[in-house]
């Protein structure tokens, strides 16, 4: 089973950039093609929008796929720039030039019915390994605990595991989502789950708690005191064409950092 998810996913990742170079015709020279991260992918949108809005005949297409995947995309030279929501490894350094776009608290999240506010790392880490079972031994109500994890390869699931599950490993049990939005869909239906997604795309249906006592905002995030913190990059291996180049410097722009920031990350300067 895990073989042939893997075989899907590389034959996904195949047909999208096969789907982003046939857009890349429509502006020959001027098109840029970005590919990776799913928490990334809608900050990326935002961005391109108002790329392509000040700078007419040029085409920005973004795709998501997961870190890993957008890394890849890089390494066979099928998109110009990765976007991946992780902190890279030592060897991945090596291959890649990342570029720090921004950073995002990663907020833990329940459903708004759930009276549980603030947890310790070390009751996180016992509720995602499946050594706790019961939201009544964290402050909850009598109640099974559901945990919703991200896929293999997504950069928001390595992030969690770095910074929250350290050498425990996320139980079997845990519900397996390949996207944000798949993680809110379901704590937000669901009183007994708990998930862990971008703190940029939260929103107000449902809680992010505090952690180690910390509330999960930017705030927070600058100041130090909140610790999720995970880096968001665009990859590249080597120098990026001009087209990318534009779009990286208008990311880092003054004007790029404040869209980011008004969708809730932090600016990476």
């Amino acid at each position: 089973m895990a073989n042939t998810r893997f075989v899907f996913r590389a034959l996904g990742v195949a047909l999208v950039a096969v789907l982003i170079c046939a857009g890349c015709g429509k502006a020959s020279g001027r098109s840029v093609g970005l590919l990776g991260s799913t928490s990334i992918q809608p900050f990326a949108e935002v961005l391109a929008e108002q790329y392509t809005k000040k700078n007419p005949g040029h085409f920005v297409e973004v795709q998501g796929g997961g870190s890993t995947a957008g890394l890849q995309a890089v390494a066979n030279g099928l998109v110009d720039i990765g976007m991946c929501s992780r902190a890279l490894t030592a060897e991945e350094t090596h291959q890649f030039t990342p570029i720090l776009i921004a950073r995002d608290g990663l907020a833990v999240v329940v459903n708004r019915k759930n009276p549980v506010a603030s947890l310790s790392i070390e009751q996180l880490r016992a509720l995602f390994a499946g050594r706790v079972t019961n939201w009544r031994d964290v402050g909850g109500k009598d109640g099974p605990v559901r945990p919703i994890t991200r896929e293999e390869g997504s950069g928001t699931r390595e992030s969690f595991v770095r910074l929250v599950m350290g050498k425990e490993r996320i139980s079997r049990r845990a519900l397996t989502q390949e996207s944000n939005g798949a993680v809110k869909e379901l704590v937000k239906g669901d009183p007994a789950a708990i998930g862990y997604m971008s703190l940029g795309l939260v929103g107000g249906e449902l809680a992010a708690v505090a952690v180690e006592a910390a509330q999960p905002t930017v705030k927070n995030v600058l100041a130090g005191r909140y610790t999720l913190v995970r880096p968001l990059l665009f990859v590249s291996k080597g120098a990026v064409s001009p087209a990318a180049r534009s779009f990286v410097d208008f990311v880092l722009s003054s004007e790029g950092q404040r869209l980011l920031e008004t969708e809730g990350l932090v600016r990476a300067r």
